[in-house]
Parts: structure tokens; sequence; C-alpha cells
């Protein structure tokens, strides 16, 4: 296997294209069925044409849920008595609760606020909420602005519809000498919110773009970006045969755009292949946090939900659910940086090569092998995490006995996972061990 040799500038240069893919779909009204969802989805065809749609028409029976009709929505405001207007959806669409329903009738202060949410705790923070399954409708203010709102009549409007429509996702495979497939999945459904919403599709994007660089691939490669928990249940509904039969490890990949923290929620059991890649490489990383599937919130709950079960964990920076910008207008381009998006990027990219490597490496001698005759004895004097590089790499070698896979000897040396790959690779290079890509 020939790596595309990157180094920091090309890392950088990376960080930024993702953001700047994420800004250009950052003000679009994503939701699971709709316009704005098929234009950001198109855009992704449109920089890899590897991906296909996939569509699923209103009413379609997928598991246990069913396909709802396609929100459309052109403009929603309230407006004060006096002319004044508030929640213009135009110049913020989390303004609108999404598939809220049409409205325009005047209503009085005390009874409108009942349908308006505010976050008390973050007053300038505007809340993101949905109603897709119950008819419904409701306004979101930031908390000052609520309590600011003046005495008298409002008129609500909201020019709002519904009709059948489609769900739809897109899939790219990139085929392999292995039918063995590791999977990328990510969501596309949410309106202006930058980690939650657009980190993990421009993330997945990189990850392709990285995996067709590859020469001579050895797996096969499959990525899909669908609206949250309805898309993955649709897509599973269609693909679950399949993926059982090939898939060998995959990552569903949600608000990866931060420089908080590196999180890891875990399969169901969590100790899948999967559970075991992304913990190696996130080995010695800066405040990582883990998490088991009791804590889980996105489409891990689908591929990972029993009878699929499919080895499967979720990769993140700050998990959804617990940094402060949430679901709110917070969530923007002050807490997603090209550099949050690059990290992420490096975390995957250190497991393909594993993959790609092979991930069950075997020595070729009995006993200890002599590393000076074959210029393997590091001299140098700099330690890694305290630690000689000699015993580091003689640490790897004790591991490598083909029972162990790559990920398993990164976890059982404490050693992150890009520097058991950059070891065995030199090792390879000289005779010294053999690496098989399955048990």
């Amino acid at each position: 296997m020939v790596f595309k040799l990157l180094n920091e500038k090309d890392l950088d240069l990376i960080g930024k294209r993702m953001l700047n893919l994420a800004k250009e779909l950052y003000p679009y009204n994503r939701s699971i069925m709709g316009p704005d969802i098929r234009f950001s989805l198109q855009k992704f065809i449109d920089l890899n044409s590897e991906f296909k749609q996939i569509s699923f028409p209103t009413g379609a029976k997928v598991f246990d849920w069913q396909i709802p009709e396609e929100w459309i929505v052109k403009d929603a405001y309230l407006e004060h008595e006096s002319g004044r207007r508030f929640a213009e959806f135009n110049k913020c669409n989390l303004h609108l609760m999404g598939y809220s329903s049409a409205v325009n009738k005047i209503m009085p202060k005390n009874e409108l606020i009942k349908k308006i949410h505010s976050l008390p705790g973050s007053p300038k923070a505007i809340p993101y909420v949905t109603s897709y399954y119950k008819k419904d409708w409701s306004f979101c203010l930031n908390h000052e602005e609520y309590k600011s709102l003046p005495d008298g009549n409002y008129k609500v409007f909201i020019d709002s519809e519904f009709k059948n429509g489609e769900l739809k996702l897109i899939e790219a495979v990139i085929p392999g000498e292995y039918k063995e497939e590791i999977f990328f999945s990510s969501y596309l459904c949410h309106p202006s919110m930058a980690n939650n919403e657009l980190s993990g599709p421009v993330l997945l994007n990189e990850i392709l773009n990285f995996i067709k660089n590859l020469k001579e691939r050895k797996f096969t490669y499959r990525f899909v970006i669908l609206p949250e928990t309805i898309g993955s249940i649709a897509y599973l509904s269609k693909r679950l045969d399949l993926l059982k039969n090939q898939m060998i490890c995959g990552f569903n990949l949600s608000c990866v755009g931060d420089e908080r923290s590196f999180s890891h929620v875990k399969s169901r059991l969590g100790n899948n292949l999967a559970d075991k890649a992304l913990h190696s490489s996130l080995i010695s990383l800066e405040n990582v946090k883990e998490y088991s599937f009791l804590h889980r919130g996105s489409d891990e709950r689908q591929y990972c939900a029993p009878g699929i079960d499919l080895p499967l964990c979720t990769f993140c920076r700050s998990k959804f659910g617990s940094y402060p910008e949430y679901h709110t207008s917070e969530d923007n381009f002050n807490l997603v940086t090209a550099k949050g998006l690059k990290d992420s990027f490096k975390v995957m990219k250190n497991i393909i090569e594993a993959f790609e490597i092979g991930i069950y490496p075997k020595i070729n001698v009995l006993g200890e092998p002599q590393l000076g005759k074959r210029n393997l004895y590091p001299n140098s004097s700099k330690l890694y995490d305290g630690r000689h590089p000699a015993k580091t790499r003689m640490d790897i070698i004790t591991y490598c006995d083909s029972k162990n896979n790559i990920f398993e000897i990164s976890k059982l040396i404490n050693i992150n996972l890009a520097v058991v790959i950059k070891e065995i690779s030199e090792l390879k290079n000289k005779k010294l061990l053999i690496t098989k890509y399955f048990k």
C-alpha cells in the first residue's frame, strides 16, 4: 500500500477546505426532507460524483417507521401591533420550530408566549426545536429578546406547507481488492448549526477524497450522508443484509469540528473492531472522553440496535448534548475551526492507514530479534511518552503474533495508533515482520 504523504501544510489545507465548505452550506434551512436538504446533498454529489442518491417516498414503511411528508417553509415571523417584528425566519432559520404548520392569526402576548421557546441558562442563544411527527407550530427566541417582548397583540405568520415527497440520502462506494468494507456515516438534516450539523459531512467528504487517492486499496469503503434517525433507519431497511455480510468496521461522525475534546461513544457492547480502532487512535491526545452506549444520541442508536449490531461506534470532538452551544444559534464558527476539523481528520486517517497496512502483524523470527544488525535499534535519546524509542519498538514487536490486531497492540502498550503504524511500517519494510488483513 502506498499512502499519500500528508505534511502539516497539506493537513492545514484540508482543514481550511472543510471549514469553507461548512460555511458555504451553513445558511440553508435543512430538515429531514425538503428543498434545502436536497440542495445540500447535491453539493456533495457535485464534489464527488461517486455519491449516488437513494430515495424513499412519503408513506413508505421502513422497519417500525414511516417516511413523513416533506416540509416547505417560505417565511415566518411575529409582528407586534406596533409593526415591530420578532423571530423573523428570513433572518435566522432557527427562529421557527422545524416542521411548523402554517399559521396566520392574531394572538395576545399572554397566549403567544406559550408557543415560544427560549433558554434562560443561555440568554443570548436561540434554541433549535423540531416537531417532525406531530403537527404543531412554535417560535424560538433568545431569552433576552423573549423577556423584552412588549405587551399587546401579535400577528403570528407562518407560510409553510406539507406535501408528499421523497426522503433522500447519498451513498458512495470506493472499491478495493477485498469486498470487506469500512463504513462511514454522517447526517445532514439540521438548519444553521456548524458542529452538530455540518462538521460530520465535511469530514466524511475529505475522508472519501483521501481514500480515492490511495493506490492499490485493500478494503472497500462505503460512505453515506443522510437525515439523522429516519434516514439511517431507511438506509438500513435497504442495505442491512449487505452491511451484515461485508462491513467489518464503521464510524458515525458527529460534532467533529471543535477543539475542546475527543470523544468515543461506544457501541452497544463496547468491544467491536471500531471501538478498538477509535480507542487506539485517541490514545495520548488531550482531553479524551469515552462514553458508554447509555450516552448514545446519534445514529449509533440505529446501527447498533438489537438485531442490527453492526461493528460501528461514534466519533465526536465534544459529544452531542455535552457542550453549551449544542442545538442553539451559538453552534457556529466561533466553535468550529479548521484546526478542530483537521485534527478529527487525522484521527480517521490513522485508522484507515492501519487497515491498509494490514492489521494483524506477525514477527518473522523466533525469540527476540536482533535489531542492531538490521539498523533498527534506535539510538535516539528522545523519549516518547517517557519511554525510550527502543523500548517502544520492542514492546510493539512483543505483541506481533498475528493474534493481536494493531489496535489491540496500541492499547496493550498504551501508545497512539499513529506511532504503532509507523513502527510496523518500518519493521515490515525491513522484512522483520509481515502483516495480514484478516485473522
